[in-house]
């Protein structure tokens, strides 16, 4: 990152310019057009926040002066390493998303951290967080992770994302009791488990796994979205205690009747599309769900029926919406 300063002697603020690069093409016409690889930025190192998106930075760097910022957005760039940053302590958010990064570390002097974004590189283990206990939102969805680990200690979490990574087993969480929102989707997890001490957990997104029955879900009694959408379950059950679901997602697994969710009068949004769902009479029991606003039931065998909205409308007449369309 090329820099140059202004001299702040006489009252003027103090900046930093990153160097414009170009490279000159000739398109088919002839014409001749330059490619930027960098936009031009100024800096003022008194600044609180900095976003340096889509810069095609390589390294951190050049910070040394800009001890006021509070948060620094780095996304999209070609950054490999954590690093020249530790005298940052004021930073209270740091956003990484979508770079080259293999290892967390160089973290530990960043104690007033609350969101940290690190989605999108290429980590394979959760570490380097030993300090950051003031963190509130931790990111690491689309890494190479295998295992939930070092992060037990994180009791101000209240978002954990881990979406899109290698994890087996939902472990090493039990101290999280003030977690709102949990993301595990797309991940190689065969059982839902150890969850019984996320009392406070309102999100749980379990998507595109490898679950085959709904279980140990019975302390998450506040729990308000549930998403377990492509994976094995067969039967709609162990969710008499969830009575404030507000958002249940059971599309595209392999359950052949609803059943079992009449007690979730608070429920809105119902997916059960991409089932296999043939008869009518489990669609009736939706008549006691005097709240639900939306229903999505296509490409169940049912949904071939040519009456299959009117249908759904005569058990719902309430309903707003049948699928991706508003009922009328």
């Amino acid at each position: 990152m090329d820099t140059n300063e202004t001299d702040g002697g006489n009252g003027n603020v103090e900046t930093k310019k990153i160097e414009v690069k170009g490279t000159e093409n000739v398109d088919e016409n002839g014409v001749k057009y330059i490619i930027y690889e960098e936009n031009q930025v100024e800096i003022n190192e008194n600044a609180e926040e900095l976003d340096l998106n889509h810069q095609r930075l390589d390294k951190i760097e050049n910070f040394e002066n800009m001890l006021s910022l509070r948060s620094l957005c780095l996304r999209w760039n070609h950054i490999k390493k954590i690093e020249n940053i530790e005298m940052l302590v004021s930073l209270s958010e740091l956003d990484l998303y979508d770079n080259q990064i293999t290892k967390i570390e160089n973290l530990s002097s960043l104690v007033n951290l609350k969101v940290l974004d690190l989605s999108f590189n290429r980590i394979k283990e959760i570490e380097g967080l030993e300090q950051l206990i003031n963190l509130e939102k931790l990111y690491l969805s689309s890494n190479r992770i295998t295992k939930i680990t070092n992060v037990n200690h994180l009791l101000n979490l209240q978002m954990l994302e881990l979406g899109d990574n290698k994890i087996k087993t939902i472990e090493n969480i039990e101290c999280l009791s003030g977690l709102t929102e949990l993301y595990l989707g797309k991940n190689k997890i065969d059982k839902i488990q150890n969850l019984d001490t996320l009392v406070n957990l309102k999100i749980l997104s379990l998507q595109n796994n490898s679950l085959t029955k709904i279980e140990n879900l019975n302390k998450l009694i506040k729990l308000d979205e549930l998403y377990i959408s492509e994976n094995g379950i067969t039967v709609i059950e162990n969710l008499n205690d969830n009575i404030n679901l507000g958002t249940l997602d059971l599309s595209m697994n392999k359950i052949s009747k609803i059943e079992n969710i009449i007690h979730l009068q608070k429920l809105t949004e119902f997916w059960i599309n991409d089932n296999q769902i043939t008869d009518w009479n489990s669609v009736q029991i939706l008549e006691h769900l005097k709240k639900l606003e939306t229903i999505y039931l296509e490409h169940n065998p049912l949904s071939k029926d040519t009456a299959y909205r009117r249908k759904i409308k005569l058990i719902m007449p309430w309903i707003a919406q049948i699928d991706a369309t508003l009922a009328r």
